[in-house]
């Protein structure tokens, strides 16, 4: 498989450069894909330069209507929104999820540990990393916003700059290197459904809010689908079984976003001014002291 040139592979530092690339409509792609069906029909994700799409209020993904789902609050400790609350509660994880290996929860008890100590709890958003998949699709308040030409599609995520991009109709490359969002590859299904495969991972995210560790043996399916036309629909699949004893399934779910502060997509810096000020032992911010390409 020909080498693709994937923003979003080359580190956070380096995703505002690369999103005005994207936007600017320049795509390098090394050989064409294989194409399509002719006039097969397509979900139309981005209908106009002033639509996005806006999670519910949170960080978490939603539970499957049956089955192994997703890491969710300790019932002891409740976690609540400052979307719906006064104040944000703090995350701590429910370790009797069966879907955890023995080293992933024990990791996630120490962490949980260290914020019911006082500490501040990692999140990608908060400190700038990338949130890789399928954690891409947890990000709250800013819309998700999509780029769809023949070839392929690319998601970001105006904070920082946050990019993703899904080659159509291509297959994995037999060996990709990992990286912060992976391989991803996909096709549309159905007239309104996109489905996305990911490989490829570094293990350097969380597969969530609750600092779910993982594997460079993830391995995701999204299925993103319209719904009424005004809402869009994520199912997702997770496999690793180097972090998790069996697949498991979770649910995202957006609806359309045009408000003007925040559509069309606008520069909005992450890691400016977001230094650790009140000594908490915050994550550090990502540096680079070199290219990671």
């Amino acid at each position: 498989m020909a080498r693709f040139t994937r923003c979003g592979n080359r580190g956070p530092l380096r995703n505002a450069r690369c999103a005005a690339v994207v936007l600017a409509g320049v795509f390098a792609l090394s050989s064409p894909p294989v194409c399509a069906e002719p006039n097969t029909a397509i979900p139309n994700f981005a209908p106009d330069s002033m639509t996005g799409w806006l999670k519910g209020p949170g960080d978490e993904f939603l539970q499957p209507e049956s089955g192994p789902g997703p890491i969710k609050s300790d019932p002891a400790h409740p976690y609540v929104s400052n979307a719906v609350a006064r104040q944000e509660t703090v995350k701590i994880a429910d370790l009797a999820n069966p879907i955890l290996q023995p080293w992933a929860r024990e990791q996630m008890r120490k962490a949980n540990e260290e914020v019911l100590a006082g500490k501040v709890g990692f999140t990608a958003r908060a400190r700038c990393w990338p949130h890789g998949v399928p954690g891409f699709l947890l990000y709250p308040v800013h819309p998700i916003i999509f780029i769809q030409t023949p070839k392929e599609v690319v998601m970001t995520w105006g904070q920082d700059f946050q990019l993703r991009r899904v080659h159509l109709n291509v297959p994995h490359s037999a060996n990709p290197k990992p990286s912060w969002y992976g391989e991803s590859v996909g096709h549309y299904e159905n007239g309104d459904t996109l489905v996305v495969d990911t490989i490829g991972m570094n293990d350097r995210t969380y597969v969530d809010n609750y600092r779910t560790p993982h594997t460079t043996q993830l391995h995701v399916i999204e299925r993103f689908r319209l719904v009424n036309g005004e809402e869009l629909e994520v199912n997702v699949r997770v496999e690793d079984p180097g972090a998790f004893t069996m697949p498991w399934n979770a649910v995202q779910r957006y609806k359309r976003d045009r408000r003007p502060a925040e559509v069309p997509l606008h520069e909005m810096v992450c890691a400016e001014n977001n230094g650790d000020h009140f000594n908490q032992s915050l994550y550090p911010i990502p540096q680079a002291d070199k290219p990671d390409f």
